[in-house]
């Protein structure tokens, strides 16, 4: 089994997983706000540049070269002003050695993927919209692109909030669940996730409502893929539910984010 380690920097609180132990990596708590990924990687390596991105809930996965690319051209893949210009995506891959890779989260998934062979590393914000345009998937991809075999990748999934209290739409719900199977009419997408073993679904009293696992979807799109069970693992943190260690969207409204970062 993988573990789920607490640490201190300064007092304050982060979480890494045995299955990334050769990486420095963390997932950031509320803690460290209102710290920027600059600050946050010197906790992990001093020396490492750090990368991010401005978030859009799609699938975009960029190389730190492609970024620079893009703020070079400008256009409209790129936002903000000065030195806070912004590339938009949510997953980021790594090229060299010492580059550090970042995502925010409040509830969406944060994901974290180290190659041991090539010793590539991923940041990935896999929130229900990423989840449904399968951003883990095309991360994955491109990380097999740039050399990488399945059986290499290790897998953690951080801090996000629980299936057993995010409440979607059957609609989402569906729209997700595409993702997964085979069937594209709200009703059988729905049956096909339920009749899942460890399914991803749970029953919402509201009618046309349900409770929904993305973290979950995730792991099911790798196993798609030909990832083992042993190669992912999922936080054992709910984000609503830990109001003394994480932002919630869902909980408080506040626009407030938790980092998760490694380094390749």
């Amino acid at each position: 089994m993988h573990t789920w380690n607490w640490h201190n920097w300064q007092g304050l609180p982060y979480l890494t997983c045995s299955l990334l132990q050769d990486w420095q990596h963390g997932f950031f708590t509320q803690q460290f706000w209102p710290r920027s990924p600059e600050d946050l990687t010197k906790v992990l390596h001093p020396e490492a540049p750090a990368y991010r991105l401005k978030q859009v809930h799609g699938n975009i996965v960029l190389t730190p070269q492609e970024i620079h690319s893009k703020l070079t051209a400008g256009g409209n893949d790129v936002t903000g002003s000065g030195d806070s210009v912004l590339a938009l995506g949510d997953g980021l891959i790594t090229e060299q050695q010492l580059q550090a890779v970042w995502v925010a989260s409040a509830d969406c998934t944060p994901v974290l993927i180290g190659d041991v062979k090539t010793r590539q590393v991923a940041a990935l914000h896999a929130g229900w919209r990423g989840t449904a345009a399968k951003i883990v998937p095309q991360a994955i991809a491109r990380l097999q692109d740039q050399g990488s075999q399945l059986d290499d990748l290790r897998i953690a999934m951080g801090p996000a909030i629980g299936g057993e209290v995010y409440q979607v739409s059957l609609e989402v719900a569906a729209e997700i669940g595409a993702s997964i199977t085979p069937h594209t009419a709200e009703k059988q997408i729905i049956d096909a996730l339920h009749q899942l073993p460890n399914s991803p679904l749970f029953p919402d009293p509201n009618p046309g409502k349900v409770k929904l696992d993305v973290r979950r979807i995730n792991a099911l799109q790798m196993e798609n893929l030909g990832i083992s069970t042993a190669q992912i693992a999922i936080a054992p943190h709910c984000t609503y539910q830990t109001p003394e260690y994480f932002f919630s969207y869902r909980r408080d409204q506040h626009k407030k984010v938790q980092w998760s970062g490694i380094v390749s």
